[in-house]
């Protein structure tokens, strides 16, 4: 499944600039949320639950949910929560992740992984989506290797230090976002910056995929990781300095 080798690849980088050591981030273990249900939490979690929603125990998730979860664990060290929050319906689950697959490992057109996670973080900050834009703007960090350019984003696109593409970029990602009648000029000032129409369209669909999501997490009131504040801001030692 290409989701799990790229989140792998991503797990791998994630530890090598961030964690070291023994990892135990990503342990399971019960807990009592509000209302007398149980929920799956992690040791880096606050006393709030993740979802409003509950998140089944392993032992009631199919057999693919759950082995694609604990892999995802095991090798980057903790398991995002969106994972958690999804598995509450499992069909959803695999075609939510089936789609995200296709449209972030996609290797044709002209959209990096850094540049898709741009678009996530700006059109998800636009969607005031907590979990979206933390998460996001940590891989974003990871593939770019640029530290300040997604908080830039976040707060304001207009005064962030972008490329003339990516500025062109983000700009129509924003207008279908927001969401503005698409037109030809729209398309036009794509073009200025080397995106064809297909390239749009690759735009415009991770846009709306991920506005989707910010809705969900909007509904879930899912909570980001802990850990996605951090990856890719510190060298590793200066990690180890900081726990």
């Amino acid at each position: 499944m290409r989701l799990l080798s790229s989140l792998w690849r991503i797990s791998r980088i994630s530890v090598l600039t961030n964690f070291s050591g023994n990892l135990s981030h990503g342990i399971w273990r019960s807990r009592v949320v509000s209302g007398g249900r149980y929920g799956y939490g992690t040791q880096s979690e606050g006393p709030r639950q993740i979802s409003r929603y509950p998140v089944p125990y392993k032992k009631d998730l199919p057999y693919d949910i759950v082995e694609l979860m604990e892999e995802i664990e095991r090798k980057g060290g903790f398991l995002p929560n969106v994972f958690k929050v999804m598995a509450h319906r499992p069909d959803e689950f695999r075609a939510f992740f089936a789609y995200y697959d296709i449209l972030m490992n996609k290797e044709s057109g002209n959209l990096s992984k850094a540049d898709k996670e741009l678009i996530i973080v700006a059109t998800s900050a636009n969607n005031k989506c907590p979990y979206c834009v933390t998460a996001h703007s940590a891989l974003h960090r990871i593939y770019s290797k640029k530290k300040t350019l997604a908080d830039q984003v976040i707060v304001n696109p207009e005064l962030a230090d972008l490329s003339p593409r990516d500025r062109a970029m983000l700009e129509f990602a924003l207008a279908v976002a927001k969401p503005e009648n698409i037109t030809e000029e729209h398309f036009g000032k794509l073009k200025e910056h080397g995106f064809d129409r297909e390239d749009a369209w690759d735009i415009a669909m991770v846009t709306a995929f991920f506005a989707m999501a910010n809705r969900i997490a909007h509904l879930t009131d899912m909570r980001p990781n802990e850990e996605f504040y951090i990856l890719g801001r510190l060298p590793k030692e200066k990690f180890e300095e900081s726990k």
